[in-house]
């Protein structure tokens, strides 16, 4: 059902046979779209008639990457500590600040080399971060995990820490 969105499936003419399915299937589409919008986005398209249509006005309105934003959310992510928090919490707050991060910076996705050792150093920076921000009692264990070859990923790390806190 994407392509309805994309604009991949065409509304054909009113006397084609696929008529009532397109239009039966858009229908399907934008109820599931209508179905996840607060209240307040949902009265600004209740009427409308056509997914693709409403999927780009909301795409214009509300897909703006601000660079204000990214600033922040790397501020957010290069000072973030456990504090008096659980490993749990931190690690939930940190991997929320990378996904929310991720989704606004687009990174490589071809299979090329150049592109897999990129993703790779992504991932490198996300278990360093987690790790410079545990607290000084995982001083060990943190020095343990950056002699592994190869590094663990930060979901793995986390596991580990998690393990040795509780």
């Amino acid at each position: 059902k994407v392509g309805f969105i994309y604009g991949h499936c065409k509304k054909p003419a009113t006397n084609s046979p696929l008529f009532h399915q397109w239009e039966r299937c858009n229908a399907i589409v934008l109820s599931w779209i209508m179905n996840t919008m607060s209240k307040e986005l949902f009265t600004r398209i209740v009427y409308a008639t056509d997914a693709e249509n409403v999927w780009k006005d909301l795409k214009e309105r509300y897909v703006k990457v601000n660079g204000s934003r990214i600033l922040s959310l790397h501020r957010e992510i290069g000072s973030l500590n456990q504090g008096n928090t659980t490993v749990s919490i931190y690690y939930t707050k940190l991997k929320q600040l990378c996904d929310e991060y991720a989704s606004l910076v687009t990174l490589p996705s071809c299979g090329c080399e150049t592109s897999k050792a990129y993703l790779e150093h992504d991932q490198q920076l996300k278990l360093l971060q987690f790790l410079i921000g545990l607290n000084e009692s995982y001083n060990s264990l943190r020095s343990q995990m950056l002699m592994m070859s190869p590094l663990r990923s930060v979901g793995q790390s986390y596991s580990i820490i998690s393990q040795e806190e509780s």
